[in-house]
């Protein structure tokens, strides 16, 4: 005995007060249907009635006639109208809690092979929007100590607040199931501490997942050997990339703006790699450009022996083991 009553108060709190109204309800559902068989013919009859009576409803379809079934009603409307109220109440508080707890980022993540972003910022904001814009059903976890709630309605995205470097963290947003990471580095810290933190961030998520991807961004060239030393598969360097645009700009001559142009590109289509198809060894490279071209794909650059070069010219042979470097739709 003392075992059930043990394992009763280990449930849940909804799962206890659920099970106790069952319970309660088909007593005396039963009860009313031994002192009244005339009137509630069958037990499930009864355990309608005592529904109906402990909810306040009062359909009156089934009424007790006899003094012990007034009682018994009586007594049913004394308890089983408060358990059932207060089970209303439970249940409607516990809801309100529940969406508390995910605005403000307690409640663990279950899922699996999610995109698993750490830190809050535009350019973490413009990714999940771009992933929303072109309809890709992944799911994300978002993980910042910064925000007190995440305001954002969202039903994809997850948010767990806490440190990416601390293994609790890591446990609530499933990390060690996590399909990929993206590290972003933070704009309000100096870029060198910026940078070490987003060092310290791919460590310890190497080390709870040591086969995951990492995507990270930092912002100092220096940092990308050490980013790389931890553990990331990729480093954005997002500085190089802004400087580049700006000499661009400062040296354009012509109406073209490098900055439109390549933020559309970049959001409509993907950079993409693969092996020169068997039936084009030792075919020019101008056959690769129309087949691929037949796909919506255009053929960039050509990488031999491991080296890259974006200078196509009609008389590159194709050979076995060269990848061709493609620019295609964005997939879905």
């Amino acid at each position: 005995m003392q075992h059930w009553i043990r394992l009763y108060f280990q449930l849940p709190l909804f799962v206890r007060l659920l099970a106790t109204v069952l319970i309660m309800m088909s007593l005396f559902g039963f009860i009313i249907h031994s002192i009244e068989p005339n009137s509630f013919p069958t037990v499930f009859d009864g355990i309608w009635w005592a529904f109906v009576t402990g909810a306040t409803v009062g359909y009156g379809d089934y009424v007790p006639l006899s003094a012990w079934g007034k009682a018994v009603a009586i007594l049913l409307i004394m308890t089983g109208g408060g358990l059932v109220t207060f089970y209303m109440a439970t249940l409607s508080a516990s809801t309100v809690k529940h969406e508390q707890d995910l605005t403000e980022g307690k409640v663990d993540f279950k899922g699996r092979d999610h995109f698993l972003f750490v830190g809050w910022n535009e350019r973490t904001r413009q990714l999940i929007d771009m992933i929303g814009t072109h309809e890709l059903e992944d799911k994300m976890v978002l993980i910042d100590r910064t925000m007190n709630r995440f305001y954002q309605r969202l039903s994809s995205v997850h948010f767990v607040k806490g440190d990416a470097t601390e293994e609790e963290t890591l446990q609530k947003a499933n990390a060690g199931h996590a399909k990929v990471a993206v590290i972003t580095a933070d704009p309000d810290k100096r870029e060198e501490q910026a940078d070490q933190n987003v060092i310290h961030q791919i460590v310890a998520l190497k080390g709870h997942q040591p086969e995951l991807f990492i995507i990270a961004e930092v912002l100092t060239d220096k940092q990308r050997i050490n980013a790389e030393r931890a553990g990331a598969n990729t480093v954005i360097r997002s500085n190089d990339f802004m400087s580049s645009l700006f000499y661009h700009e400062l040296y354009r001559n012509d109406p073209v703006q490098p900055f439109e142009l390549l933020l559309d590109l970049l959001t409509a289509r993907q950079f993409h790699e693969e092996k020169v198809p068997e039936s084009f060894v030792g075919e020019p490279v101008l056959k690769a450009l129309e087949h691929f071209l037949h796909d919506r794909c255009q053929v960039i650059g050509i990488k031999k022996n491991g080296k890259i070069s974006f200078d196509l010219h009609a008389d590159i042979i194709l050979e076995e083991g060269d990848d061709l470097l493609l620019f295609s739709p964005l997939r879905k």
